[in-house]
């Protein structure tokens, strides 16, 4: 009981963390994912963690997570992390001999699996920012089918999920998820297990290539920056790659209205009265992260723990020196502008 509230209240205040972070988050046809069955969601991987936790929050289920193992790095994250239903997946940068231990984690999944639970596995095996569906590891094959060896009659779907985010490295930024249409892994059964498993990463990498942005290796650059010229709507991956294939004749792109003044000074505004979280992200946080794909999680997490908290602050300063109303007010206010600079 008690791991189910901490979950749950975890989720809704993500769910709060997402909604001042993001625009706009879009769940395209999200009831593709089956509520009575046991699910395996299968996702492309451009933008770190927050691809989790968009699933984990915006998901029409309660789902597990197989999650790199490198970030169970201590006791005290692993201990979390598990708390939110993540399992530590191993790979062979993790030292050949932690390999060994995928053997127990996998057979984990297939008991979920087997009492209808969902699980989420990236099958690309890795997180980038490209516009391109990379090619997918055979990590996730292996679940489907040990699954089904040890519960043959297992209606197990598996279910493609194409991530579309506007500007993924910026804030504020849109995301849209294309959900499709379920593939039934007892289709795979009368194949030899090499032959299936061949067959299914080819039909997994074609429905998500159908789900998101996918640009082809040759040419990326090019093409991305006709693209990006084009003002393209990445958020609708259906017209961007038919524009692809036609070599971008009659490109049909709607002008997106640029950023007024208006907005910018309502940004302005929300930076000044929020200073200190800005200014420890711009010169403590953001300079050491390496890899661009995390630039987002962590400034979520600046979001979700460093502004509430220095919100916190000032407010109980506020009310000691100018009472209730007038530290309410100001909160408010900055809420609204907080607002005004996401929303609109």
């Amino acid at each position: 009981m008690l791991k189910k509230m901490w979950l749950y209240s975890m989720r809704t205040y993500l769910e709060i963390g997402l909604f001042f972070y993001f625009r706009r988050i879009h769940m395209i046809h999200l009831n593709n994912i089956p509520k009575d069955k046991p699910v395996l969601i299968l996702p492309n991987h451009q933008n770190a963690l927050l691809d989790a936790l968009i699933i984990a929050v915006k998901g029409n289920r309660i789902s597990y997570f197989l999650t790199r193992a490198s970030a169970f790095h201590s006791p005290l994250i692993a201990k979390i992390l598990k708390s939110y239903r993540m399992l530590p997946v191993y790979r062979i940068r993790d030292g050949i001999r932690t390999i060994k231990k995928n053997n127990e984690v996998f057979e984990a999944c297939s008991e979920l699996l087997n009492q209808n639970h969902s699980l989420v596995i990236f099958p690309e095996g890795n997180h980038n920012l490209k516009r391109t569906v990379r090619p997918l590891s055979k990590g996730f094959t292996r679940i489907v089918f040990d699954t089904l060896e040890k519960h043959p009659d297992l209606d197990l779907q598996l279910v493609p999920v194409g991530f579309n985010y506007k500007k993924p490295e910026c804030f504020v930024d849109e995301v849209s998820l294309y959900i499709g249409n379920p593939i039934k892994a007892q289709e795979y059964r009368g194949y030899e297990r090499n032959e299936a498993v061949v067959k299914l990463k080819a039909d997994l990498h074609q429905s998500i290539s159908k789900l998101t942005t996918h640009i082809p290796h040759d040419h990326y650059d090019d093409i991305l920056k006709k693209l990006i010229a084009q003002e393209a709507d990445f958020l609708n991956p259906k017209l961007v790659n038919e524009s692809i294939l036609n070599n971008f004749k009659n490109s049909n792109f709607e002008k997106r209205p640029q950023n007024s003044i208006l907005r910018q000074l309502f940004k302005g505004l929300l930076i000044i009265n929020l200073w200190l979280p800005y200014l420890l992200w711009k010169k403590w946080i953001e300079p050491k992260i390496k890899e661009v794909e995390f630039i987002s999680t962590f400034r979520f997490t600046v979001v979700i723990t460093l502004v509430p908290l220095y919100l916190l602050l000032l407010t109980m300063l506020l009310i000691g020196f100018f009472g209730w109303f007038i530290a309410l007010t100001y909160l408010l206010i900055i809420i609204t502008l907080a607002l005004i600079v996401v929303k609109y």
